[in-house]
């Protein structure tokens, strides 16, 4: 399973961006996504976690301005970000477990700037 991300950028805070991560490879059946975080000199934190059914879970930090969903017949993991703060500022990456394995992508960079 192989996983890339897309949307990342420069936003000035209070911004938006929309970040979306595609699935390939020999898949069988996708089950939970989300997307983690990590900013220079932090660990990785969970951002948004959405279960095939369509629950989600939010990071207490971001919630109410930022929303996870999915499309599963695209194989594709969207993370909607409003209100961007500078201290969203990391590299996010997406993820998806599949047959009891979770996968990641390469991550992309969001940078907002005060």
């Amino acid at each position: 399973v192989q996983l890339a991300e897309s949307g990342g950028g420069l936003v000035q805070a209070g911004g938006s961006l929309r970040l979306s991560c595609a699935a390939s490879g020999s898949i069988f059946s996708i089950d939970d996504m989300g997307w983690s975080r990590q900013a220079p000199g932090k660990q990785r934190e969970l951002v948004a976690h959405i279960s095939s059914g369509g629950s989600t879970i939010y990071a207490d930090s971001v919630k109410g301005r930022f929303t996870i969903s999915r499309d599963n017949a695209k194989r594709m993991v969207y993370l909607q970000m409003n209100s961007l703060k500078v201290e969203d500022t990391a590299v996010y990456s997406c993820y998806a477990n599949e047959a009891g394995q979770r996968y990641r992508g390469q991550g992309t960079q969001v940078t907002v700037s005060s």
